[in-house]
């Protein structure tokens, strides 16, 4: 089975982005922690700032599954709470 690339869109309300990127940010350390988890890396748009980008890679749809329902996504999500501008857009990618 070929490896899972996700790309995630996490909008931030504007002057909330500090709140979301803190949240995020402490999310990156635990997720590379994970197993299945290939790659993980956050940014923010250069062309719409404020919305974060996560560059993920995983061993499969059950580790992406196993971490969207894990305790620090839900810690993360918490602490960003209101601060975000809705909910974050996963896109699984299939190759071209």
């Amino acid at each position: 089975m070929s490896d899972l690339n996700v790309i995630a869109l996490i909008p931030a309300k504007p002057g909330s982005e500090a709140v979301v990127r803190a949240a995020l940010t402490e999310l990156v350390g635990h997720t590379r922690q994970e197993e299945g988890c290939l790659k993980y890396e956050l940014f923010e748009s250069q062309a719409t700032p404020g919305t974060f980008v996560t560059v993920e890679e995983w061993t499969s749809q059950a580790a992406l599954d196993a971490h969207m329902a894990s305790p620090h996504i839900a810690a993360a999500f918490a602490a960003a709470g209101d601060a975000m501008a809705g909910a974050p857009a996963i896109h699984p990618l299939t190759a071209v």
